[in-house]
């Protein structure tokens, strides 16, 4: 059975920083392109970040761009997602996601595992 366990959300103070993780399990990880999607109150789902198997490509969301980062540890199972610079925009739940197909990192409907979500939330 596949899991995929988010941590490290919370709320912070804009200008904060975050560094969420995402703990995989019954799957083979390295085989796997991982991303980070959000939703907020009455707005739909949305890339955030993706990164491939071999970390050897990572993509971000323009509105994250510079301020979001990505990695993953394929030894530990593990794909994370440090943010800095956070604003009230960002208050979200953030999912992570894992894909074996497909090119698009950031097609939403190409992943095929999905954590439960975790709130990140930013007041101003």
């Amino acid at each position: 059975q596949v899991q995929l366990v988010e941590s490290g959300g919370g709320s912070v103070q804009a200008g904060g920083s975050l560094r969420l993780s995402c703990a995989a399990s019954g799957l083979t990880f390295s085989l796997y392109a991982m991303g980070w999607f959000r939703q907020a109150p009455g707005k739909e789902r949305e890339f955030v970040a993706a990164i491939t198997w071999s970390a050897g490509r990572t993509l971000y969301a323009d509105n994250v761009k510079g301020r979001f980062t990505v990695s993953r540890d394929n030894a530990k199972n593990a794909v994370y997602l440090q943010t800095i610079s956070l604003n009230p925009e960002d208050t979200a739940v953030y999912y992570c996601a894992a894909k074996r197909r497909g090119i698009v990192l950031s097609r939403l409907s190409e992943y095929d595992y999905w954590g439960q979500g975790i709130q990140v939330t930013v007041s101003s």
